[in-house]
């Protein structure tokens, strides 16, 4: 079987030249031919981030020194591009030449943003004024192009994955509270996870403002409970009894565990391991259970850190019975690597350890 080829070959010399070829067409004055001997100098040493970076230059290089006229040209481009991820190269354009022209950059980014995404460019412009810009994202979170929606919150992000943080908001995120109130019943799947995943981040730092939030948000609407349940999710794996309670799962699990095992007790690495057991109910009602397992991973050191996997979310009737089984490999990641010894499995409920038993890796 032939290994997939590199992300970098997102921009392979075809790429290029396929710009090469739409930019010849769409302004006559383009010097093809410089853009290409600029672009692919070398180009094998470079990673995808370089390369993405390496075309923004080229094109600098080769359209006019005029920013409006060149991100003119730029928009008439983009629905040429034939990959999506090589579009954010025009975001990135605006992001390194156009910060000294804010209300065409802004223009331009939000044109920008349906092709691919805007979200690591507009980082730039909120570093640099970072009132000035969230005014403008606050009127995208009203657009009705659910990209541009999706961007008001997503760019806004104070650890967004790939970028910079935005550390005045890592500090203080109230100046987002206005985009993140308009989007929090957003139609938009593709907006939705962008709100939860901005506020999954906020949870990292400031637990207690996005729960006092989200206790007030109308949790009958569904796309705002969807918003909260997934926005909740770091602090509900560590069993924030707050968080639990909002989505329902507050309260003390009155269950039995019967028969909990994890097989085989002994394994190598690269085996798989089954967790069982049966759930039984001992409430006169029902209950909202959220049902978890961790692992404590034997480090180098020869301590444990614990990792949290999702199970079961449920209602269970009051005195039923469910029997739950999960497999899962044993074997190493670039994050995670095992190390000899007793690693031991609990089973957590709303939070709370009901539940122990180990497999010993060899």
């Amino acid at each position: 079987m032939s290994e997939a080829p590199a992300l970098k070959e997102l921009f392979n010399a075809a790429r290029f030249q396929h710009i090469a070829h739409e930019l010849a067409a769409l302004h006559p004055g383009f010097d093809a031919a410089r853009f290409l001997e600029l672009s692919l100098a070398e180009m094998e040493e470079l990673s995808l981030m370089q390369r993405l970076r390496r075309m923004t230059e080229s094109l600098h290089a080769t359209l006019p020194a005029d920013y409006r006229k060149t991100v003119a040209i730029l928009r008439q481009l983009a629905p040429r591009i034939n990959r999506g991820f090589v579009t954010l190269v025009l975001p990135d354009y605006t992001a390194l030449y156009g910060l000294d022209d804010f209300q065409a950059s802004m223009d331009a980014l939000k044109f920008f943003t349906p092709f691919g995404s805007s979200e690591f460019a507009i980082r730039e412009f909120l570093r640099r004024d970072l009132s000035r810009t969230l005014a403008v994202m606050e009127t995208w979170s009203r657009d009705p192009d659910e990209a541009v929606r999706r961007l008001a919150s997503e760019g806004s992000r104070p650890r967004l994955p790939w970028s910079f943080r935005i550390e005045a908001l890592v500090a203080d995120p109230t100046p987002v509270v206005v985009i993140l109130e308009n989007l929090k019943a957003d139609p938009s799947l593709y907006v939705r996870k962008s709100v939860a995943n901005h506020l999954n981040d906020i949870t990292k730092d400031h637990p207690d403002w996005v729960l006092d939030r989200l206790e007030k948000w109308p949790l009958n609407n569904p796309h705002t409970a969807w918003i909260v349940k997934h926005a909740l999710r770091t602090l509900i794996k560590k069993g924030n009894q707050r968080a639990l309670a909002i989505i329902g799962a507050g309260e003390e699990p009155e269950v039995l565990i019967h028969g909990f095992k994890v097989k085989p007790r002994e394994i190598r690495l690269g085996d798989r391991i089954t967790l069982s057991f049966c759930l039984e109910s001992t409430s006169q009602k029902p209950q909202r259970l959220v049902v978890d397992y961790v692992v404590h991973y034997v480090k180098k050191s020869g301590i444990t850190s614990g990792k949290v996997f999702k199970l079961k979310e449920f209602t269970l009737g009051a005195g039923e019975s469910l029997s739950i089984a999960r497999s899962q490999s044993i074997r190493d990641f670039t994050t995670r690597l095992h190390h000899p010894g007793r690693h031991e499995v609990d089973v957590v409920i709303n939070g709370k350890s009901v539940a122990r038993d180990f497999f010993q890796l060899g």
